[in-house]
């Protein structure tokens, strides 16, 4: 099923030419109000999900790039081993296409750009970006295959 590796080339794209428009457009930290309750923040990541670890020396830049990379290399070798699961396939293509965005900004820059601020009064949700999107999207779509394909299989 590697034919749904273009999949994960699209996310890449819209990843990286929407990282480097913002970063060309905004200074860090700059905000643009979009919508009462979302801006477009420039803000960089040097940790995990939420910030996780990113006050630390700077080895949780290639710790965090090596699990990337091993999670991607895992994703790629059991979407090749699929036959007809498609939405399974999707799911996979997602969520690779997302650990390759975020792992080429943390090989080249030391962070991931993140950009997407929603808010509501004076919480905001960490900052995020389309590779975010594409791998909470990928993940979703992986337990809905969990529970759908194993209905479907019980009513064969």
């Amino acid at each position: 099923m590697y034919r749904w590796l273009w999949l994960s080339l699209v996310v890449i794209a819209l990843d990286q030419i929407s990282k480097q428009l913002i970063e060309s457009s905004l200074l860090v930290y700059e905000t643009v109000s979009i919508l009462p309750y979302f801006n477009l923040t420039l803000a960089y990541n040097e940790g995990a999900a939420f910030s996780l670890l990113s006050d630390q020396a700077g080895w949780q830049r290639w710790f965090f790039a090596l699990v990337a990379a091993v999670v991607v290399l895992v994703l790629v070798i059991w979407l090749s081993r699929l036959r007809r699961e498609r939405l399974l396939a999707i799911s996979l293509s997602l969520v690779i296409g997302g650990a390759v965005g975020n792992l080429l900004d943390r090989l080249l820059f030391g962070y991931v750009i993140d950009f997407l601020d929603f808010f509501y009064n004076s919480y905001h949700w960490p900052a995020f970006n389309v590779a975010d999107i594409a791998i909470s999207l990928g993940v979703a779509l992986l337990f809905l295959d969990a529970f759908v394909g194993r209905q479907v299989k019980q009513a064969d």
